[in-house]
């Protein structure tokens, strides 16, 4: 997840990842093994053939994430992180292929039997110094990919050791550059997708639940962001500026963050159906001399226009202020496009939360109500644009620990490693279902919200916010 916003002396705005707020207690209550699917079908992998092998591997998998841990690389520059993994998954006996829209890499397990292709993704770059919490001399892996690689090559080795067993096929995507949101948009544009031929796409990601819980987010996900620059004129720049910036400042309907107790609130209202993150903005606008720079995020992402809209009024309300693009007073900028939102398919969250509570327990398993945190975005909506898919908060919060130690992004992020081997177990009987099972609940109901929501420009055409002028994002 990235969140470009933090920086030394802001309150606690950052990657407020998901999660329970209960810090204690490991929720580690696993399912019985090989238990019957709700609709009666025979599991394609027994939980409990999963189990034995994570066991066998689980200390390796944490020495793994050790040594990528040691090797923090930014984003574009995973060279070393890069080589672990293809010498993984080569040892493994899979099909790779390196330097994939950078220094991405792609690893194919093909089954025995017939059955469906399915991606999983992990993400490899460390968090760049100016988007740790407070800053910080280097990039270091305080985001969790660290754990997440770890993950992704332990399913891998499960699926091969069950080669036997498992149908289809498994791409595993090997992610760059997941905090510049560029990493997704590279191996898209290198064709994994199409060229595999995948039919829907998973995820893990680090979150401040209780280690051994997982949170599920059908019909939600996390926001995108959008941006505004406005340019003012006149001999009182500098101050109208700093008027203009509080003004749009105060659009925001949820506050930032300013200590653990306000995470941990954050934290129990995404929880919450219909609760007070169901519908938000989170704006932070800066002024600096004669320009006002903002970026906002909002749910649902069809709030853009609305949200534009506001910030055209508030910069046009100042005498002489022309509009978008006024003759004087204020000149108002925004990207072509936001950067999307990533929305999970409803029916595949769902499916996912059965599958869950059947292999790990009901007790393991929270269903998010909100797009949560307001404060972070995820390129992996890319990829949900194409095809569908599932997007899962694994819980790496020990008992006892402070929030902070389970956010990623904060100075003092540390994991719990056993949430490494839940992971494997929850995930590699998941992908051994879908490419066994039957296709995605949404991909079979056109025209569905995530079919609609392909071409983003609907977002923005036709509406009160008018045509919007380019600008980076």
């Amino acid at each position: 997840m990235t969140d470009h916003e933090g920086r030394a002396g802001r309150p606690l705005a950052r990657r407020t990842l998901l999660a329970g707020a209960a810090a204690t207690g490991t929720g580690m209550a696993w399912a019985t093994a090989g238990r019957a699917a709700a609709d009666g079908r025979r599991p394609p992998v027994a939980q409990g053939a999963v189990d034995a092998e994570v066991a066998r591997l689980e200390r390796g998998l944490i020495a793994l994430r050790r040594d990528i841990h040691r090797h923090p690389e930014a984003p574009g520059e995973e060279r070393h992180t890069a080589g672990v993994v293809a010498r993984e998954l080569r040892a493994a006996g899979l099909d790779v292929t390196t330097g994939v829209g950078g220094h991405g890499v792609v690893g194919v397990l093909r089954g025995v039997r017939p059955g469906r292709t399915v991606a999983y993704r992990a993400d490899m770059d460390a968090v760049p110094p100016k988007d740790i919490v407070g800053g910080g001399p280097a990039a270091a892996h305080l985001c969790g990919h660290d754990v997440h690689t770890a993950v992704a090559l332990g399913v891998a080795r499960v699926l091969v050791r069950l080669r036997h067993r498992p149908h289809g096929t498994v791409v595993f995507l090997f992610q760059p550059a997941e905090e510049t949101l560029s990493g997704a948009r590279a191996l898209i544009d290198a064709g994994v997708l199409e060229r595999s031929g995948v039919a829907e796409i998973h995820a893990l990601h680090c979150g401040p639940f209780p280690v051994g819980r997982f949170a599920v987010t059908a019909g939600y996900g996390l926001p995108g962001q959008d941006k505004a620059v406005v340019t003012l004129s006149g001999p009182d720049a500098p101050g109208v500026a700093r008027r203009l910036a509080a003004e749009i400042a105060a659009l925001a309907t949820v506050a930032l963050p300013q200590t653990p107790a306000d995470l941990e609130r954050l934290i129990a209202d995404a929880q919450v159906p219909d609760g007070p993150l169901a519908r938000f903005v989170a704006v932070r606008a800066t002024a600096q001399e004669d320009t006002v720079s903002v970026a906002y995020r909002c749910w649902p992402e069809e709030r853009y226009p609305e949200v534009r809209a506001d910030i055209r009024r508030l910069a046009a309300s100042y005498a002489g202020a022309g509009g978008a693009r006024g003759a004087g007073g204020a000149e108002v900028s925004f990207p072509a496009e936001p950067f999307p939102a990533m929305v999970c398919p409803e029916p595949d969250g769902r499916r996912l939360a059965r599958h869950l509570g059947r292999s790990v327990g009901r007790g393991a398993v929270v269903e998010l109500h909100a797009a949560f945190p307001p404060f972070s975005g995820e390129d992996f909506a890319l990829y949900l644009d194409r095809v569908p898919g599932t997007y899962t908060f694994l819980g790496v919060r020990a008992p006892g620990a402070p929030v902070t130690a389970a956010y990623p992004h904060y100075p003092d992020f540390a994991p719990d490693e056993r949430a490494i081997g839940l992971g494997v177990r929850a995930m590699a009987g998941w992908l051994a279902e879908r490419t066994a099972g039957v296709p995605a609940a949404s991909s079979r109901n056109e025209p569905s919200a995530l079919r609609a929501c392909r071409d983003r420009r609907w977002l923005l055409g036709g509406s009160a916010a008018g045509s919007p002028s380019s600008a980076d994002s």
